[in-house]
């Protein structure tokens, strides 16, 4: 290698250093600490009865949704095995937490009785009809029209509540158009023969919401769902009931095809929203359902695996519930941060002492692989929530001996090399040409058994193996573009190679060493 790459080499890993903490520190990014070390609450859940193993995916999407309605930052929700773990750090309503996680979700077919504005909307004395669609059976998705409400009823939340008591539409839309606000019907009054009004599915937040009559057909009566694309219609939703749910569907459709828009819909309904609101296209239906509109392939496939977890609920119980409080949680990033401060002036102490000179390459090192670890750490938490426990601390402590190893193997053999009779200048070169070999292998050693645990093992193992894996790999690229060419520009230099008691020959045990 050149001196003049050498030195490329070295002032392009310093510059990747300092611009990486540089962008941490301005951006604020800090590293997003786990359920251990900052408290939380931590549920696992398994399934009861018969399932099949989609559905429990479908469950975790389901919980995630739920979950991010708490507030919680970054809240780790995962399958392993059967069972279905929920890790909520810094959540502060811990029993409002484990009732919204455990709730069993229930797919409902229901009648549209209105359509109502969005939450704080600009009331109007219309509101929004479907317009029937051209397909065989059903057609997903509202469209706009006009249909003027006329009744005079009366206003307040209690009457909006008796209202929707009630089911009655023309009441509801002369409150609507009075002025009032029609709440959403919570989760805890979202019963099967109730009606509600429910929001549709919308990304954005700002979509209608629905008054609905009692549930006509559960997931229960749904056989199987599966998208597909039919050739002039787009992606598709074919759905087949069991005999029942025919029977059941066909009464709905049957009760439903005749009335004007949005009256001539059905309501999909999972977890307390619209998934869906296809209108009726003819009265009954020999065979199955096929459900159109203006779908995405993704938003196809997802519809499909809704009504097919519906078909198959999921009940989900209780295994365990972990609370850490905040004050364990930072006790425990404390002793963390302790260890590893201890453990990285101990080692520092020591290869000074004992490598003298090039003791503070190994420092330099050091701390230029926790510049960067810590800059990665913050960057992966803000873009993609990756969280730091205490297993991935620990990975990170056991990390420093792998690191140091390195330079433990390139100085070792530096001094077999200069005991041959070669200068420190010939035998920096040729030494770590040799030792790096041994590093690859180590590292990779290392390597292999991080990558091993986190694609077998769950829960916290896997952020240990990461965290591992990811300083193994930051120690091969600081060993080639750092510690070498800074051993070799520096053995160039016979003021440092000579320096008494102190310099690289002193470090090297031969005193009397060329440059």
């Amino acid at each position: 290698m050149t001196i003049r790459r050498m030195r490329i080499y070295l002032v392009a890993t310093l510059l990747l250093v300092v611009v990486a903490s540089g962008a941490t520190i301005a951006s604020n990014n800090q590293p997003v600490l786990g359920l251990d070390l900052q408290g939380g609450i931590s549920v696992v859940l398994a399934p009861v009865g018969n399932f099949k193993p989609a559905s429990l995916d479908v469950a975790v999407n389901i919980i995630r949704d739920r979950v991010d309605g708490l507030g919680v930052a970054e809240p780790e929700i995962s399958r392993q095995g059967n069972n279905v773990v929920v890790d909520l750090p810094g959540v502060k309503d811990r029993n409002k937490a484990r009732r919204v996680v455990g709730q069993t979700a229930e797919l409902r077919f229901r009648p549209v009785l209105a359509e109502l504005p969005a939450v704080g909307a600009t009331v109007s004395t219309t509101t929004t009809t479907a317009v029937a669609g051209d397909t065989t059976a059903t057609t997903a998705a509202p469209a706009e029209g006009t249909t003027t409400t006329t009744t005079a009823a009366g206003t307040g939340a209690e009457g909006a509540r008796a209202a929707v008591a009630s089911c009655d539409a023309t009441q509801i839309g002369a409150i609507v158009a009075a002025g009032t606000e029609i709440p959403n019907t919570t989760r805890v009054d979202d019963k099967r023969k109730a009606c509600v009004v429910l929001p549709l599915r919308d990304a954005q937040g700002q979509a209608p919401r629905l008054l609905l009559g009692p549930t006509e057909l559960t997931g229960n009566g749904v056989d199987s769902a599966r998208s597909r694309f039919a050739q002039g219609q787009g992606y598709a939703v074919s759905v087949k009931f069991t005999s029942a749910g025919s029977t059941a569907f066909d009464a709905l459709a049957a009760s439903s095809f005749p009335k004007n828009p949005p009256e001539n819909q059905v309501a999909i309904v999972l977890d307390g929203v619209v998934q869906s609101a296809p209108a009726f296209q003819a009265a009954s239906f020999s065979g199955d359902v096929q459900i159109t509109g203006s779908f995405t392939p993704t938003e196809a496939d997802d519809l499909a695996t809704i009504i097919n977890y519906g078909a198959l609920p999921v009940q989900l119980k209780e295994l365990t519930v972990q609370n850490v409080s905040p004050s364990l949680g930072q006790d425990q990033l404390d002793a963390g941060i302790a260890a590893g401060i201890i453990g990285l002036l101990l080692v520092a102490l020591y290869m000074i002492l004992y490598y003298r000179l090039l003791g503070l390459v190994v420092v330099v090192g050091l701390l230029m692989t926790a510049a960067l670890v810590y800059s990665l750490i913050a960057y992966l938490g803000t873009a993609i929530g990756l969280t730091l426990t205490l297993a991935g601390v620990t990975g990170l402590i056991v990390s420093v001996g792998v690191t140091v190893d390195s330079y433990v193997v390139y100085f070792e053999r530096l001094k077999d090399e200069v005991r041959t009779g070669r200068s420190v200048r010939s035998s920096v070169d040729r030494g770590f040409a040799r030792s790096f070999r041994t590093i690859v292998a180590a590292d990779l050693v290392s390597l292999i058994g991080a990558l091993v645990l986190y694609f077998l093992a769950i829960g916290s193992v896997r952020g240990f193996a990461f965290f591992l894996g990811v300083s193994t790999i930051l120690d091969l690229a600081i060993s080639y573009f750092f510690m070498h060419p800074l051993v070799s520009l520096m053995a160039r230099r016979p003021a440092l190679v000579r320096m008494r008691g102190i310099g690289i020959a002193a470090g090297l045990d031969a005193p009397e060493v060329r440059a």
